[in-house]
């Protein structure tokens, strides 16, 4: 069983377990919706949980992808194992993963070949801002800040190819000068205060996935650039079973979320590719999407309300109804926005029983047009599944490469299923398809769902491929996000990209990209086969998700990371010009900040970049993601650094002298309108209380 399984099994029998607990109209769906309860007063109150599961044994490793203790391996012979116990496929041997891999990109992987890592690679020393550390320190112990070389390193990164590749071959120019953990929603608030007092530049840390350069520091950034790591604010601080909300902080982690939600009967449905690692403030900041969205939402969805600290002080109302028209809402501003105006403290999100069923499906289709016409018809025609993924042929074969080595009679049985679709059946070995299916629900409605898949199925050439193999598909996920790393090491890059897409245009978007990608490849004269392929992953009534995996090998490329950008830059051109979004839910950060004026008017990008500098006129949040920041000034006072390499050279710095210095993005436009330095007016923050109304547990 996945993680997430385990999860929610444990969840449905804490909640039979919880009825005792919470009073008669506790049932096997978390309290009941009754009423006749509600009429007579008997609504529970709100639950206020512990803290979240323990972390012991959970270390994340700082250079690769996920769990110190798990990770793929090669021996001798060529067989690739993953390490641990974590996932299904721990501890099982694979012989046929580095076979296909060869044959399908036409190189050779020599286990003894290895890449060895120079990680880490030189550090960037800090730059201190000896007053700002002073300050934060009367309200901070010592094990809430730190300028460790390599903690400091891993929070100026995220996950992209170029940044994974840099930190272990490359170099850095530059990563964040402290970090610090505030434990509570005063801190950020302080903390917001003294960087505009003392002239240093805030950047909001998550669980640090992000796949667009989103964490990368800008390199000219001249003040004292601090990391604010959420994962210490990670409590759910109440659950409101009967209007089924519950108020979270920004920094829980995804599986800690769904843990702790579980225990009393309930799910946010929220289920990235990252949920092990990601957290819900960055969620909202990238504008995430679950593999779960056809039944619980995409993040816009689920949020109701949350507070935000800003230059201006703390966005946040006191009540939370389900839906208002009170003017524009300044909070909406935050979704997306990728730490630009502000850090994310909490947030209330809806909560779903926990489902009656889970049950997985899957399908075989002959070829990826009758697959893409299947999920077509099921969106028009039918309720969709919780999730509905359809992978093109190279993904299938990938997944079966995948697939541990067979003993005794399961190997007869394998090479009877293979004789029966591709004989009996007809389905060619290098067309077909897969999809899987993750059902959720109550049973009757699970039935139906079932009913409806399998019958449209038919319609477009499908056969019925079980629910075993759709549960093991769905499981995959999360054990081959550790391969990215693994293959690096035997040079061969890797990244993933994604977009969104009317349905008319999805088909010939896969193929426009797929032709280009081959294009480019041979045009950069790299070795091999570039490795292209796609699945669908999200639909919605005007269109899908394509979630893309390109992959090349770098052996004897001078710069390799340079090679595949340009080409991943191709394919993201290519998407645009075949009509698909420039993001469907992993963002722009900066790896795609200068597709923007293809996609927005000028005047767009104008009111964008405008609203940086009226909310936040001092550039405090100054990642420059997007092109917020972009084109235009802002008077910023920075205090004289120390790069002073022991904390007793702070006496040194205690005196800040605020010197005003204009911080300009590179242009990557022309501008839209006559550019500004003029600062806007100056603005006293709101009073402000300890804690607001809704966030109280008490309350």
């Amino acid at each position: 069983m996945s993680t997430l399984d385990k999860i929610l099994s444990a969840g449905r029998r804490a909640r039979d377990a919880s009825g005792a607990l919470l009073g008669q109209n506790w049932g096997k769906s978390g309290w009941k919706a009754s009423g006749r309860a509600l009429a007579a007063g008997e609504v529970p109150q709100r639950i206020i949980p512990g803290p979240p599961p323990s972390a012991a044994g959970d270390e994340e490793s700082l250079d690769v992808w996920g769990f110190k203790d798990t990770g793929f391996s090669i021996d001798a012979r060529g067989v690739v194992k993953l390490t641990g116990t974590r996932y299904e496929l721990c501890g099982e041997e694979l012989p046929n993963l580095v076979p296909w891999i060869e044959d399908v990109m036409a190189i050779q992987i020599e286990p003894r070949d290895v890449h060895e890592s120079a990680y880490p690679v030189k550090i960037p020393e800090p730059i201190r801002n000896a007053a700002f550390q002073d300050a934060i320190r009367t309200f901070l112990a010592e094990d809430q800040l730190t300028d460790a070389p390599q903690i400091r390193l891993r929070h100026g990164h995220g996950h992209t190819q170029e940044e994974m590749y840099a930190i272990k071959y490359g170099q850095v120019k530059r990563v964040p000068d402290l970090v610090v953990y505030p434990s509570e929603e005063e801190h950020v608030i302080r903390m917001v205060e003294l960087a505009k007092e003392h002239g240093c530049c805030l950047i909001p840390y998550g669980g640090g996935t992000n796949v667009t350069d989103a964490l990368k520091c800008p390199a000219d950034e001249k003040r004292t650039i601090v990391s604010v790591d959420m994962r210490r604010m990670n409590r759910v601080l109440w659950i409101d079973p009967a209007n089924r909300i519950a108020c979270i902080q920004s920094g829980a982690v995804g599986r800690h979320i769904a843990k702790q939600l579980a225990d009393y009967g309930f799910t946010m449905g929220h289920e990235p590719d990252s949920i092990e690692f990601s957290t819900l403030g960055g969620w909202i900041a990238t504008h995430a999407s679950g593999m779960k969205k056809n039944k619980y939402g995409n993040i816009e969805d689920i949020v109701q309300d949350f507070n935000a600290v800003t230059s201006d002080g703390l966005l946040a109302r006191h009540d939370i109804n389900p839906r208002e028209a009170v003017g524009a809402d300044p909070r909406r501003f935050m979704f997306g926005s990728e730490g630009n105006l502000g850090i994310i403290t909490q947030a209330i999100v809806k909560l779903f029983p926990l489902p009656e069923v889970q049950r997985y499906g899957s399908v075989l289709f002959p070829d990826f047009r009758s697959g893409v016409a299947f999920m077509y018809d099921l969106q028009q025609e039918g309720t969709p599944p919780a999730s509905v993924r359809l992978v093109d042929n190279i993904q299938f074969q990938f997944s079966m490469a995948l697939k541990p080595a067979k003993t005794g009679i399961a190997v007869q049985k394998s090479r009877l299923e293979k004789l029966f679709v591709t004989k009996v059946k007809g389905f060619d070995p290098e067309k077909m398809v897969a999809c899987t299916l993750v059902f959720e629900g109550p049973d009757a409605e699970v039935s139906n769902q079932e009913d409806t898949v399998y019958r449209l199925a038919t319609r477009h050439g499908g056969m019925k491929a079980g629910g075993e193999n759709g549960r093991k598909g769905y499981q995959l996920t999360f054990g081959i996000a550790y391969i990215r790393d693994f293959v690096m090491k035997h040079y061969v890059i890797a990244e993933s990209f994604e977009t969104s897409v009317p349905w008319s245009k999805a088909i010939q978007l896969c193929d426009n990209v797929k032709r280009r990608v081959n294009k480019e490849h041979a045009a950069a004269v790299l070795p091999g086969r570039p490795f292209i392929t796609c699945r669908v992953t999200q639909v919605y009534q005007t269109g899908v998700c394509i979630y893309f995996y390109l992959a090349f090998s770098y052996k004897g490329v001078k710069d390799p990371s340079h090679a595949f950008a340009q080409i991943e830059l191709a394919a993201r051109d290519e998407i645009l010009q075949s009509g698909g979004s420039l993001s469907h839910h992993h963002g722009v950060g900066k790896l795609r900040k200068k597709f923007l004026p293809q996609i927005m008017s000028d005047a767009a990008l104008s009111w964008n970049a405008r609203t940086k500098q009226a909310v936040d006129p001092d550039n405090i949040f100054g990642v420059r993601n997007q092109q917020m920041a972009d084109e235009m000034s802002f008077d910023v006072p920075v205090a004289p650094a120390a790069n002073s390499k022991t904390d007793s050279d702070r006496a040194a710095n205690s005196t800040a002298a605020k010197a005003k210095t204009a911080v300009k993005a590179k242009a990557m436009r022309k501008p839209a309108a006559k550019k500004t330095t003029s600062k806007a007016p100056a603005r006293k923050n709101p009073a402000r209380k300890k804690a607001s109304p809704k966030s109280s547990p008490a309350n």
